[in-house]
């Protein structure tokens, strides 16, 4: 028997949970703002210019908190009565047997940890291979490193994992000639080139891990809803070492499932799509999800840099279902191991999502997807608009204390609340309604836990989870004004055009973590600010600095909290404490286990000998018979015309007599990408007396046995 879900929700149904929704955000919102417009006018008789500003931000502020906290409360109204019975999950069949389609599982990758890459893919291959789908997969590395080094070790890796696990035919290996329009380019060429000859696609991350029986219950969903496009799953954050990654995998792991439950609960086939660890259809994606380019130039305007929401609504547009798969198991990946490269990666997206302010009027999309598209870009906006909103209401404070109410503003009676002297329980009342809204979907996802003796478990006991909450709400308090002014910083330069590069992310966390250096450079801005700011307030208004103190603390200690969180030792002894633990860590499932050996034994052999390890990869290119051969059967032949072969062949001489020391990365790359260099180089180095080649070349030859008899894996760190 089986369950199909090929049509939405009744329309009528749909609607009455998105007016309750949408409807409980408004009151709340309104209510808010209703009350602050109270104390401003009876403070001062009157709206005064600065009092409507003051006004204007706030009200889409405290909108988009209470955006996350009516999504949360729904969630746990849905958990709290066993789960919404319009899920995609509820389509999977009954008899417990899969349906199933071709599907390619493509990893795009740049420049990337090779070892995690193709260990990951590993783990990924062997158990789909366990499942009873396993013919119908097949998976696809697409490579745009460039880097030279990193470029060979991901064929010699690739070559080595399908010799292992007999992976020809089943394991492919791509390297783009040109790296066009990032990782949204990369898939696009994919499709173009072997799409027609699959059902399906799931996008993994390169530090995406997704059990077998995960891909095969994802396909077998696509067939029991033709008329879905998009299947999005909620990944798991793990193999988090450093305070830091450790922090964000526990509040993921925590509070994530009330908020995902409250998401499903009003966006129903209308979900968004985040870009990996997903499954499309491939056929409508590729006819309907063609990313236009913007008006204007880059940062923002140009191609699209955040792909996702868009061709989620491109997809919607064309009248398919996204769904998002909020209560499907064995989905993971891995988060930022420190705070600074959290910020970098928040630097890409923030130009992403600003870019999307184009789209929000686009015709056709759905207001959902609009929707989706607008907290997308408040995400980044909400911070520059808070920062402004604090700036002015210390600067009205200032202003009354220039009036002469400094006496009113420090007596026993009263407070000061967002730039006015105000009844302290009035005060009082406004500031908890905003704790409530971001707190109390916290507190609650804790009490749930501590509901499950069999889960509560799993967090490593009541005490310690109820530690690990108050230690994280904590965390996130000192972090929220960072985070704040890294963001504001992201958005002011977006708008001033500088635009922000392709760089390959940082995934592992250094045993040393963020040095001072690097801190000093990154925070120093935000702790002079903040000893500016907290001083004169201190100085000017003292009633008004206890209020600004939450926010000062976080950009006063940004520097060492920034170092603390960053180091793995902290995380490890967090770990042995029993703080910050997760399920995935007290109850590992096999293929992270898997992962974690694998890797390890990686990791324990010795790097390349040193004098060739810069350039080790374009030496197995040259020296190695197979490895040469490999890869010149892995190029796309074309013939350069006869400027182009004297140019190649005045580099090949150049390369065989002075090795690679003093070649650009672009004149490697050029001799990589020439077959027909590749071949001649191979065998002038080995016809050539020794006498004609560099002492590169002739140290290289002589270690040459001894590393290769080295596991290759263990080599590409």
């Amino acid at each position: 028997m089986r369950i199909f879900i090929t049509n939405p929700m009744d329309p009528a149904r749909l609607n009455r949970r998105r007016f309750l929704f949408f409807s409980a955000v408004f009151v709340l919102t309104s209510l808010a703002t209703w009350f602050v417009a109270d104390l401003y006018w009876r403070d001062a008789a009157g709206l005064t210019g600065l009092e409507i500003a003051l006004l204007v931000l706030f009200a889409p502020l405290f909108a988009h908190i209470s955006v996350g906290f009516c999504t949360a409360f729904v969630g746990f109204y849905v958990i709290n009565r066993g789960g919404d019975s319009s899920r995609i999950t509820a389509s999977l069949p009954s008899d417990g047997k899969p349906s199933l389609a071709s599907t390619a599982v493509v990893m795009p990758i740049f420049n990337e940890d090779v070892s995690r890459v193709f260990e990951g893919l590993r783990v990924v291959f062997k158990s789909v291979q366990q499942t009873e789908g396993a013919d119908h997969f097949d998976f696809f590395i697409l490579s745009d490193s460039n880097e030279p080094n990193r470029w060979i070790r991901e064929e010699v890796a690739w070559a080595e994992l399908c010799k292992q696990v007999g992976g020809f035919g089943k394991i492919f290996y791509r390297k783009r000639r040109q790296a066009i329009n990032k990782k949204a380019g990369n898939v696009a060429d994919f499709l173009r080139r072997w799409g027609r000859n699959y059902r399906y696609m799931v996008v993994l991350d390169a530090d995406s891990i997704m059990t077998g029986e995960a891909l095969v219950r994802l396909v077998s969903m696509m067939e029991a809803n033709p008329s879905t496009g998009i299947i999005q799953t909620a990944p798991r954050i793990v193999r988090g070492e450093s305070l830091y990654s450790r922090l964000q995998a526990f509040a993921n792991r925590l509070y994530s499932p009330l908020f995902l439950a409250g998401l499903n609960y009003w966006q129903q086939h209308e979900g968004n799509y985040w870009g990996h660890n997903a499954i499309l259809r491939v056929q409508p994606f590729m006819d309907h999800c063609a990313l236009p380019d913007l008006p204007g130039n880059e940062p923002f305007g140009g191609r699209i840099l955040s792909h996702d929401f868009v061709e989620a609504a491109l997809m919607r547009k064309a009248g398919w279902a996204v769904w998002l798969a909020h209560d499907l198991e064995g989905s993971y990946e891995e988060g930022p191991p420190t705070l600074i490269e959290s910020a970098k990666r928040d630097r890409r997206w923030c130009q992403g999502n600003l870019q999307h302010a184009w789209l929000l009027t686009a015709r056709g999309f759905r207001p959902a997807n609009r929707f989706h598209l607008l907290m997308g870009i408040m995400a980044y906006v909400s911070s520059p608009l808070w920062l402004l909103f604090l700036l002015l209401s210390t600067l009205e404070m200032v202003n009354k204390s220039a009036l002469g109410n400094q006496e009113a503003l420090g007596s026993a009676d009263t407070t000061s609340l967002f730039g006015y002297s105000v009844a302290v329980p009035e005060a009082l009342t406004l500031f908890f309604l905003t704790m409530l809204l971001l707190f109390l979907p916290k507190f609650v996802s804790v009490v749930v836990m501590l509901g499950r003796p069999a889960e509560v478990v799993l967090y490593g006991g009541r005490g310690r989870l109820v530690a690990s909450a108050v230690l994280e709400s904590a965390g996130s308090m000192l972090l929220a004004p960072v985070n704040m002014f890294f963001n504001t910083k992201f958005v002011i330069f977006t708008l001033l055009g500088q635009g922000v590069g392709w760089v390959a992310q940082k995934r592992a966390a250094d045993v040393d973590g963020t040095d001072w250096r690097e801190a000093i450079i990154t925070h120093g801005f935000h702790t002079v600010f903040g000893l500016f700011w907290g001083v004169s307030s201190l100085i000017l208004i003292p009633a008004y600095f206890a209020w600004l103190s939450f926010v000062l603390a976080g950009l006063v200690c940004s520097i060492p909290l920034s170092i603390f969180l960053s180091k793995v030792g902290f995380g490890r002894r967090a770990r042995e404490l029993g703080i910050f633990l997760t399920p995935e860590e007290t109850s590992a499932p096999a293929d992270l286990e898997l992962l974690e050996r694998n890797l390890a034994e990686c990791y324990r052999h010795l790097p390349p000998f040193e004098p060739l390890r810069a350039d080790y990869g374009i030496m197995q290119a040259v020296l190695d018979p197979y490895i040469n051969a490999m890869h010149v059967a892995l190029l796309r032949q074309r013939r350069p015309s006869a400027g182009a072969r004297e140019w190649f062949a005045t580099l090949q001489a150049r390369l065989l007599r002075e090795g690679p020391g003093r070649f650009t990365t672009k004149e490697k790359m050029a001799l990589l990408l020439d077959p027909q260099s590749m071949i001649r180089l191979h065998r002038e180095l080995w016809r050539l007396p020794s006498e004609s080649l560099a002492d590169w070349w002739r140290l290289a030859m002589r270690q040459y046995n001894v590393l290769a008899a080295v596991p290759t894996t263990a080599l590409y760190r």
